[in-house]
């Protein structure tokens, strides 16, 4: 029988590669800690090297090739141009010292407007320390803008009101702050800031066309609207059958089964409180332009917010957003928060299944889209739903003549919000 081999050259094997692993883990472990002390050095240092601008920054990389290139060269220029910029930075440090004490107020009058009416704010700025505060420059992020004040030297106790006004122009929400104190030298080498408010915001609500009562639901109900559905259970009477096993007992028409001898039981029609389904396209390629867009959030918000006075059951949804519905106030409040999206679902289908796959079924279910988006998509979409299930299209084209036609279902097409409330009617009818 032949001998087996030695194992001698596995154990070296094996040694190489636990060896390998201890350098692994020892230069792993290495990294993990240099990481860990630089991280810890640099927030130790923040404070510091956190009030250099970039401007003061690339100062200072001036500063520090001018003296490589005095010291390589000899170039007495440079060096005295490297003490320069390093002298200008250190007396931009000067400006940096002091403290002040304030009580900053900030409020927005009012907090929600329509896209196109005004809305001021107010900042307060009052010292709330016991000595002479210095002057000082407040900065206050408005949307997309800066505000900039300067504050005069303020007495103890003394304040200062500025007013501003807000972009309104267009359907948003606006933050408004923080407000900061900014404490810095005029050639922006160096900043410091304080922070003495929370941001606010301010709603822009898209416009609205009023619709009238119960226009938007297109059902009426009060107890319920009867449906073709039999059921067991419910308030609207159909007939009467035969018992059958398992059937309720509180169900047997008891006159009818003496009369006849043989069990009966009642049956029922299905009555359904009216439930709206308002389902948005907020991808950006079903628009021809930001003002199409905008003419759709303005109809699904008209729609939603009569559908909310009827008193009727609804959801809205986009594709990446389900608006609240508690309250019409709450409703624009969510609109406002409504921009174009890409590639979020693949069709409008796909957008509708997604959304409401969890919601009750649906007697009602608008659809809102662009006019970029072809008009099979809708029909697409009714086939989701039962054959109890009314759907109609509102198709928003900027510009264009309005009006209805029927592609197996209503599609309307809105080029003017000011036409919708009789086109609504028109569906109605």
């Amino acid at each position: 029988m032949t001998p087996t081999a030695p194992p001698a050259p596995r154990r070296r094997e094996s040694g190489w590669a636990s060896a390998g692993r201890a350098l692994r883990s020892g230069l792993g472990n290495a990294t993990r800690i240099a990481g860990a002390g630089f991280a810890r050095a640099g927030r130790s240092i923040a404070p510091v090297t956190g009030v250099v601008t970039p401007t003061g920054w690339i100062v200072l990389a001036a500063a520090a090739g001018a003296f490589v290139l005095a010291g390589v060269f000899g170039w007495v220029e440079f060096l005295f141009l490297g003490a320069t910029l390093v002298a200008a930075v250190l007396l931009a440090t000067a400006t940096l010292f002091g403290r002040a004490q304030y009580r900053v107020e900030i409020a927005l009058e009012p907090v929600r407007v329509v896209a196109g009416e005004r809305a001021m704010g107010r900042m307060l700025v009052a010292n709330a320390a016991q000595r002479q505060a210095p002057p000082t420059r407040m900065e206050l992020p408005v949307g997309a803008g800066v505000a900039e004040f300067r504050v005069p030297s303020l007495a103890p106790g003394a304040a200062q009101e500025e007013l501003f006004a807000a972009p309104t122009a267009r359907r948003a929400v606006i933050p408004a702050g923080p407000a900061l104190s900014v404490r810095g030298d005029q050639l922006g080498l160096v900043r410091r800031t304080v922070r003495w408010t929370d941001v606010i915001e301010l709603f822009v609500h898209p416009v609205t066309a009023r619709l009238q009562p119960s226009a938007a639901g297109l059902v009426r109900d009060l107890e319920g609207e009867v449906t073709p559905v039999v059921t067991d259970n419910d308030i609207s009477f159909h007939a009467l059958r035969a018992y059958e096993p398992g059937d309720p007992l509180r169900n047997v028409h008891w006159r009818t089964t003496a009369r006849t001898g043989t069990l009966m039981v009642r049956q029922f029609e299905e009555t359904r409180r009216s439930e709206l389904v308002l389902v948005q396209s907020t991808d950006a390629a079903h628009y021809a332009s930001d003002d199409e867009f905008e003419l759709a959030v303005s109809v699904m918000a008209s729609l939603a917010v009569q559908v909310l006075r009827d008193g009727t059951t609804m959801h809205v949804v986009t594709d990446d957003l389900r608006l609240r519905t508690a309250t019409p106030t709450a409703l624009l409040d969510d609109t406002a928060r409504i921009e174009p999206v890409s590639g979020v679902h693949a069709s409008l289908r796909d957008l509708a299944r997604a959304q409401t796959s969890r919601l009750a079924a649906p007697s009602v279910v608008l659809l809102v889209a662009g006019s970029q988006l072809p008009v099979a998509e809708f029909r697409s979409v009714q086939r989701l739903f039962g054959a109890d299930t009314t759907v109609l299209a509102f198709r928003a084209e900027h510009g264009a003549p309005s009006g209805i036609r029927s592609v197996g279902l209503p599609v309307a097409t809105v080029g003017r919000l000011d036409e919708l409330a009789a086109i609504v009617r028109s569906v109605r009818g």
